[in-house]
């Protein structure tokens, strides 16, 4: 079998032109946080202007899980 003609240095940069990463589209809510399109602001809890989560038992949750890792360290 014979070896195949190479590829120039522009032919393989034209192709790799497609391979980049696509920015993540942001929104931004009512207090200026971003967050992913069609997800709740993780910061605020809201999700279309409406409060969804509480934040601050999510805080508490986070540091109760954090102090559960370190006893059983």
């Amino acid at each position: 079998m014979t070896v195949r003609m190479r590829h120039t240095r522009g032919h393989s940069n034209n192709r790799r032109s497609h391979h980049a990463l696509a920015k993540p589209a942001l929104s931004k809510d009512d207090s200026g946080n971003a967050h992913l399109r069609h997800r709740l602001s993780p910061v605020t809890g809201t999700y279309r202007g409406r409060k969804v989560l509480s934040s601050v038992s999510k805080l508490e949750k986070r540091a109760k899980s954090a102090k559960e890792k370190e006893v059983s360290r």
